[in-house]
């Protein structure tokens, strides 16, 4: 029968199976492929779409606007809401609900994106919020799949602020698919322990680890993947002073990637990334700390080991294969692959 993914929300990878993420995962191949032959898509026409933000967002926003528009469908971007100041999160809901067949969040709580799920009576997908980001972990795995083909035993070794969304969710895609999972960071930024226990749990039945370190040189030894994220997450930046003291010498450069051993190794970043001075925000903490990069040198940045833009380009593919699981009425064939025509 295959994997009918059609009507289900998408708020986080722990809801989803190994086989459902694979099939993401293929499905967004397929539909790359297709959009790469200049094949028309009408997968998701008749579709009304809206993408509800709090946060602020380029990959995001455009990825979703982009994937629907290639599919056929009618995307308005809605940023000035009156949900949780003059509507409850409730009402909004299941007013966009009427409207829409499907809704896309990018904001600050994991509970709100759950609460437009429980009302709105049509698919959500979690463009972001501070718990979770599973649209960016789909493209990160489609990436590695791309320089590496297939993904279970391979070693992604996240560096930096590991309790954060993105931490979090590297840590459950690997152990959802059978990957080797390692965090190097400061102790007091590994992940929340019961989120560890429960992913370690899931790694028993899929035959990945989880490791959490603070020791560099150990942590990215024989690393197939080095991955890092901003020191300061949108909402914390009172805490810059702090995070660049703990995670300095966390910061991913050429001596790093020399370590880890392996020749391929590739490093990947979700996006922005402070390696210049480019930037209004890196101009200010170098007038404020003197750091000229920050969680990534430049050199590494612009190697050829970096994948950071095949990763980015990734996000529209990925995205389009949740909607298209979700929304198209046709997803598979008789051999359970995904029909993209």
């Amino acid at each position: 029968m295959g994997i009918d993914l059609k009507g289900r929300s998408f708020l986080t990878l722990k809801d989803f199976t190994p086989e459902e993420i694979n099939f993401m995962l293929d499905y967004a191949a397929a539909l790359k492929k297709k959009k790469k032959e200049g094949r028309p898509g009408r997968l998701l026409a008749g579709k009304n779409i809206v993408l509800l933000f709090e946060k602020t967002s380029t990959r995001t926003r455009c990825a979703f606007e982009v994937a629907g528009f290639d599919e056929g469908a009618c995307v308005t971007f809605l940023t000035n809401s009156q949900m949780g100041k003059k509507e409850s999160i409730e009402d909004t809901a299941k007013v966009l609900g009427r409207f829409y067949d499907g809704i896309e969040f990018r904001g600050f709580k994991q509970e709100t994106v759950e609460a437009l799920a429980e009302f709105s009576g049509v698919p959500v997908w979690n463009g972001l919020t501070d718990t979770y980001h599973p649209t960016q972990i789909l493209a990160d795995m489609l990436t590695m799949r791309e320089n590496f083909g297939a993904l279970a035993g391979r070693r992604l070794v996240y560096v930096g602020d590991a309790r954060n969304n993105m931490g979090n969710s590297l840590m459950i895609g690997c152990a959802k698919l059978g990957m080797h999972f390692v965090a190097v960071a400061p102790e007091v930024l590994f992940p929340e322990e019961s989120l560890v226990q429960e992913m370690r749990a899931i790694c028993e039945e899929t035959g990945g680890t989880i490791t959490l370190t603070d020791d560099i040189k150990t942590g990215v030894k024989g690393a197939d993947a080095i991955y890092t994220d901003v020191w300061v997450s949108m909402g914390e930046e009172d805490q810059m002073a702090e995070r660049i003291q703990l995670l300095k010498p966390y910061q991913v450069n050429a001596e790093m990637m020399e370590a880890t051993g392996n020749p391929d190794v590739i490093f990947l970043h979700c996006l922005p990334s402070f390696h210049d001075l480019n930037t209004d925000v890196a101009q200010d903490v170098y007038a404020r700390f003197g750091l000229t990069e920050q969680e990534v040198t430049d050199e590494v940045f612009r190697s050829p080991a970096s994948k950071v833009f095949d990763e980015a380009e990734n996000r529209m593919h990925t995205i389009k294969a949740v909607m298209c699981a979700t929304l198209a009425t046709n997803q598979v064939d008789a051999d359970g692959k995904p029909i993209v025509d």
